[in-house]
């Protein structure tokens, strides 16, 4: 297994299947199973690469099995915080330990960057994936965002890490 930062030689199309994947994997009877099956190929292809985001992804034998996206905060309430936007994996990836080691890869690079406090926003119903954050150091907060997606009001609840000593 290897973590790097994307570069130019990296097909934002297996990238964005890691996405597409993951979210038919780990929000299946959360999101509406319509909606995931209607996710088309290349979805997220195009948005990767946006300004101010900072890529990861991980690979094991050359092949892309998980991704990340981190950045400065995108919300201005919390402009002095790093924000760690998507992690992804493959559906075979996922338990197998490698989500620690992406996570902590970008807690560090967001240090690097002298960020000391961190958030992240879960879907509220996605109780695998906030037991992978709280396991980890991270905290739920009393922030949440409503949100629509294939028609299904949902929630998302803001975690937060301090690094400070």
């Amino acid at each position: 297994m290897e973590i790097r930062f994307l570069n130019e030689n990296d097909d934002l199309f297996e990238i964005s299947s890691v996405y597409e994947n993951s979210w038919k994997y780990a929000y299946k009877g959360i999101i509406p199973q319509e909606y995931l099956d209607s996710i088309p190929e290349g979805r997220w292809a195009k948005s990767i690469t946006r300004a101010g985001m900072n890529n990861l992804v991980v690979t094991e034998n050359d092949r892309i099995i998980g991704t990340a996206g981190f950045r400065k905060s995108r919300w201005d309430k919390w402009s002095d915080f790093g924000e760690i936007v998507s992690i992804y994996f493959l559906p075979e990836n996922i338990g197998k330990g490698y989500g620690k080691h992406l996570l902590t890869r970008c807690v560090e690079e967001l240090k690097k960057r002298e960020f000391n406090k961190i958030l992240l926003w879960v879907l509220e119903d996605n109780i695998r994936a906030r037991k992978f954050y709280e396991k980890n150091g991270f905290i739920c907060t009393n922030e949440f965002l409503e949100d629509n997606i294939g028609g299904k009001d949902l929630r998302e609840v803001m975690y937060m890490l301090s690094t400070e000593k």
